[in-house]
């Protein structure tokens, strides 16, 4: 196999047993870059003679025999919006462009430690609130299975560069499946870490302390031990936290398929499920009850569903709507006052998100606490929860309008684009982690993604869970005409 589409593993073992130079790996990335980069625009900014600079440094230590880190010599991109010195991080809005951090955030700190070879970064919709990936910065990202389709969002540059190899692992993020979902459409593995896990300060608003609630960082990788390698470099405690705490995840407890006993949630009340997509994740969770999985379709977590949503939906624009100017959050007034009076489409319900009071904020983060105690009763019967990840494979691009507003091919009929926000949230809206893997291709021949949702802080065990599918079923496989 091309060394560009092996695994990071594999690619730092190479350059530290001297099999081939971080140099030429570099150049085997670069020509990957420059043969596919112009019709995915996934890498959307780079330091070239920065990274070439890095990569001969790299040979000099292999050749002095110095110690080397787990991604050593390995090229690889990070999300448009982390921290990178001599790097823009406009999150797609045009009066950044000329911003640059005085420092790398902690987690690209990490990996330049780890060894890894930073040489650009990847696009994002704007403000990282689109599971489409354009801007009026760098344009539109298209998906490598079908440059008419969207990669997903808001990692969506991520996404499309490492199914491409132009890059063995990415440092993404997630509020709102922005990991997950382009993992799914692009047909690679993704990582939601357990919120607090991964240090997200130096991501989104320039100069700003302050983590995000629900938001977290965490990687994607074309193998499952990609995953757990890069989850290990940028996990850990940080800032003031750094002094003193230590991180000690559990290592997961079953990795056989006979050991593992699941639930299974292939569809929901709240989100309308194309066929093709559930045929294709039915006929996976039926090869894994074959190989010896015990699954179970009925067990969820004693929570009203429907309710998780709106609690979910509730925080997660009241946390998003922090980072609006004072004028756009005076002009969400108006909605929520609609929401007051008894409204419940989405503008009026992100309205009185935004606006809420703190007295009501803490009411919904009270009762997402009440559902994050139910999900750990539940954990204890069951190892995971298998679910899907959006409502559909990925979809032709649509830039018309205002999100809110779209809608997307689903049983050929138009859905509403935000239902799949329940996918999203049920998970991530009570902080738990949550890993995609490879579930192969719909009948349309497009890839889609099992969701493997995991305990509070057992994100080695959804990561293991993954990988048992990579070696029993098979995982990435390159979109037609990336194979070389």
């Amino acid at each position: 196999m091309d060394i560009t589409l092996r695994s990071a593993g594999d690619q730092a073992a190479a350059v530290a047993s001297g099999q081939l130079s971080a140099v030429e790996l570099l150049d085997a990335v670069l020509d990957r870059h420059d043969r596919h980069n112009p019709a995915l625009n996934a890498v959307i900014f780079t330091r070239i003679e920065q990274a070439r600079e890095r990569a001969a440094t790299a040979d000099r230590m292999v050749a002095a025999g110095f110690p080397t880190g787990p991604l050593h010599g390995v090229p690889m991109t990070i999300k448009e919006p982390w921290d990178w010195v001599g790097s823009p991080s406009t999150s797609g809005h045009p009066e950044l462009i000329d911003w640059r951090p005085d420092a790398n955030c902690e987690a690209v700190d990490r990996l330049l430690d780890a060894g890894a070879i930073i040489y650009g970064k990847t696009n994002i919709p704007v403000s990282m609130a689109d599971w489409q990936t354009f801007n009026p910065v760098y344009g539109t990202t298209s998906n490598p299975w079908d440059p008419k389709l969207i990669p997903g969002g808001s990692s969506g540059g991520a996404a499309a560069a490492v199914a491409a190899g132009m890059a063995a692992v990415e440092l993404g993020s997630d509020i709102g499946a922005s990991i997950r979902n382009p993992a799914h459409y692009c047909g690679i593995f993704g990582h939601k870490p357990t919120f607090g896990l991964v240090p997200i300060v130096g991501h989104g608003s320039p100069g700003n302390p302050a983590a995000l609630d629900i938001g977290v960082g965490g990687p994607l990788a074309r193998y499952g031990d990609d995953l757990e390698l890069a989850l290990s470099v940028v996990a850990g405690a940080a800032g003031l936290d750094g002094v003193g705490w230590r991180l000690d995840l559990p290592a997961p407890r079953k990795t056989r398929p006979d050991e593992f006993k699941v639930a299974v949630m292939l569809e929901s009340p709240c989100v309308v499920q194309d066929a093709e997509l559930t045929d294709r994740l039915a006929a996976t969770v039926d090869a894994l009850a074959d190989l010896g999985v015990t699954v179970d379709h009925d067990a969820r977590p004693d929570i009203d569903i429907e309710r998780s949503h709106h609690v979910y939906l509730m925080l997660l624009r009241a946390a998003t709507g922090t980072e609006y100017s004072v004028d756009t959050f005076e002009e969400q007034r108006v909605n929520g006052a609609r929401y007051d009076d008894g409204a419940r489409d989405f503008r009026a319900l992100a309205g009185k998100a935004i606006t809420m009071t703190h007295w009501e904020w803490a009411v919904y983060h009270r009762e997402r606490e009440h559902q994050r105690l139910a999900w750990d009763r539940f954990f204890e019967d069951y190892d995971l929860l298998l679910c899907p990840t959006a409502a559909s494979a990925a979809y032709p691009h649509d830039q018309e309008g205002e999100r809110v507003d779209r809608t997307i091919p689903v049983n050929g009929r138009r859905e509403s684009t935000l239902d799949q926000l329940f996918w999203a949230g049920w998970s991530c809206g009570v902080l738990l982690p949550g890993t995609v893997a490879p579930a192969g291709l719909t009948a349309s021949g497009l890839p889609c993604g099992l969701q493997i949702v995991a305990g509070h802080l057992r994100d080695r065990e959804s990561i293991a869970f993954a990988k048992m599918m990579e070696r029993e079923l098979g995982g990435y496989r390159p979109p037609p005409g990336y194979d070389a």
